[in-house]
């Protein structure tokens, strides 16, 4: 089968957070029983290498320029880029990084009858997927997460950064967006059950399967002897709020009464682009801050 994957993430190195992890597992599983093109968008830190890197996991790459984050513009810019997300609905996220080139180009790819099936890693993918192009093909959506599931729990576990923002997009703009883009699949993928349930309130009429995040044991085999001592490891991209929040509570709460009773435990925050706070956590007694490293397995 011919399978077109669409992901506005560049998914190498898979290290780089839990969209790439997914995303390239995905497609290397696919790869090794189908023809895959991936077509996606280079950021700034993308190297050559790694793009070169990436032609080995893939029939055929296809690399576009990620735009520009539009600047802030004070309060204007803000409303401005609001008031077009709710006509559109359509999170801003989306609508940035959109390139006419990639529509284009995935326009004249179906017309030609080049692919069997399109994949959309993560939900910001689905603006290239027009409703038709279920007609001629099949399309599914790996959503990764629901984003109305994720701002609603943010909001209620008050982790929101910003409360009155993201009550007014789950109000005005994300229900109608996840159900407007639902209706264009013939398949909806989600990771968790709760996702599952969340877009059936939305869409009771989709077909939805739940594929859960794994562990790639050949990477992380099973352990033939339990290591010595008492260090734990804290693995994500540290510049993310969720992360973030999560190693405070554990430097903050967990930890220290963990070393009540085994005084010689260790808490290791491994993860790329960590912010002054997590930095910080590096003070505290037995907390240990990397920042990126090589490999997580050794």
């Amino acid at each position: 089968m011919n399978i077109l994957m669409l992901s506005s993430t560049f998914p190498y190195p898979p290290s780089r957070g839990g969209t790439e992890i997914r995303t390239f597992n995905l497609l290397k599983y696919l790869q090794q029983r189908h023809q895959v093109t991936l077509v996606t968008q280079r950021h700034e830190r993308v190297s050559d290498t790694e793009v070169e890197e990436l032609k080995n996991w893939v029939s055929n790459l296809v690399v576009f320029p990620l735009p520009a984050e539009p600047s802030p513009g004070g309060i204007l810019g803000k409303v401005k880029r609001f008031t077009e997300s709710v006509a559109k609905a359509t999170p801003p996220n989306v609508l940035y990084r959109y390139s006419p080139e990639i529509q284009a180009w995935v326009d004249a790819y179906v017309q030609a009858g080049k692919c069997d099936a399109i994949a959309c890693e993560h939900s910001v993918n689905e603006i290239y997927v027009r409703p038709e192009f279920k007609h001629s093909v099949r399309t599914v959506v790996n959503v990764h997460s629901s984003i109305y599931g994720w701002v609603s729990n943010h909001l209620i576990m008050g982790a929101s950064q910003n409360p009155l923002r993201d009550r007014l997009y789950l109000a005005l703009l994300l229900a109608r967006y996840e159900k407007r883009y639902c209706s264009k699949f013939s398949q909806i993928v989600v990771t968790t059950e709760d996702d599952r349930q969340q877009l059936l309130k939305l869409r009771s009429d989709s077909s939805i399967r739940v594929i859960p995040n794994g562990v790639d044991l050949s990477v992380f085999p099973y352990r033939q002897t339990e290591p010595a001592g008492y260090g734990l490891i804290f693995v994500g991209d540290m510049s993310a709020e969720h992360n973030i929040e999560a190693a405070r509570f554990f430097t903050l709460e967990v930890l220290p009464k963990l070393q009540q009773r085994y005084p010689d435990t260790t808490f290791t925050i491994a993860g790329a682009k960590p912010t002054p706070e997590v930095l910080n956590f590096g003070n505290y007694p037995g907390v240990i801050v990397t920042g990126r490293v090589p490999s997580i397995v050794e």
